[in-house]
């Protein structure tokens, strides 16, 4: 199973009231939250390995300069040195590290490696696996990885982690009758604001859909671009030739990496704490109670 953190603790954020809170006062409903999410994905699905992946860069260097706009209304504070700071709610951004130390001591993988993000390492991870993936995130992007064959489905939250869509190559092929990598070429003629992808002008989902339909994958669609004798109306054939620049780099921006160079870790779903004192210190100064007891109740014994 490896979770898109990022994602889930965003959900967590928004569904769980700021009103749970440290003994201090300070806002820990992300924390609790995933804790819960972790704890009844855990329960429900009982996966051998779990893995926490992470964004290392959110907005990796190597996409923007491909696509300039890629995530760029996300910018809070633009970087040389590093990656560019990202606009986070200010009670959200103090507990990131929290989620991380938990995590640590709960002995739960964390994987980010840079300069990529957490999209990447799951596909990278789910690649490499030899058995069953469950890919866990409120990000459509990741349809692409979904791949019968290799027993590798999408599970997207639609209420907390207890009600998910179970993503797979029927479900997909019935929302947008494509697979899991006709996905990636449905996703960048599409567009998605959501990530700065501007997409092809006058080209939408039902759009993209049908000429995928008609011609298979995206080079097949530019062929028919090049060919007079195509049914594409001539509306669509001036669109897609004025986007060929956009079309030849979106394919690298959009799909997510395969090669991303992880470091040695143990992705087993621990049956202990891995450092029960250091996570007693962190339950007692954070007052993570119930969310953390239900968690380390949900490890393999």
């Amino acid at each position: 199973m490896l979770l898109d953190t990022a994602s889930l603790y965003y959900r967590a954020y928004f569904g769980v009231p700021d009103s749970v809170r440290a003994p201090d006062g300070t806002p820990v409903n992300a924390v609790r939250g995933l804790l819960d999410f972790v704890a009844r994905l855990v329960q429900d699905h009982r996966p051998d390995d779990l893995v926490a992946c992470m964004d290392a860069d959110w907005r990796p260097h190597w996409r923007v300069e491909l696509i300039p706009s890629y995530k760029a209304h996300r910018v809070a504070q633009e970087s040389a040195a590093g990656p560019d700071a990202e606009e986070t709610p200010d009670t959200l951004a103090p507990q990131v590290p929290v989620i991380e130390d938990v995590l640590d001591a709960v002995g739960i993988a964390r994987v980010g490696v840079d300069p990529y993000e957490a999209d990447d390492v799951i596909g990278t991870l789910a690649g490499l696996a030899a058995g069953p993936v469950d890919v866990v995130t409120g990000d459509r992007d990741l349809y692409q990885l979904v791949d019968d064959a290799r027993g590798v489905r999408v599970l997207y939250p639609l209420k907390g982690v207890g009600s998910l869509q179970v993503t797979d190559e029927a479900w997909l092929r019935g929302k947008y009758a494509v697979n899991g990598p006709g996905y990636v070429d449905l996703a960048l003629l599409r567009g998605d604001p959501s990530d700065g992808l501007p997409g092809v002008p006058g080209i939408g989902e039902k759009t993209a859909a049908k000429l995928l339909d008609a011609y298979g994958d995206l080079a097949g669609i530019m062929a028919a671009v090049d060919d007079p004798a195509s049914k594409l109306t001539p509306s669509q054939r001036k669109r897609l030739d004025e986007a060929r620049d956009y079309i030849a780099v979106a394919p690298k921006v959009v799909r997510v990496a395969t090669d991303v160079p992880l470091p040695d870790f143990d992705p087993a779903l621990p049956s202990e704490p891995r450092d029960p004192a250091t996570l007693d210190e962190l339950a007692a100064r954070w007052g993570l109670g119930g969310s953390l007891q239900r968690l380390l109740g949900a490890l393999p014994r």
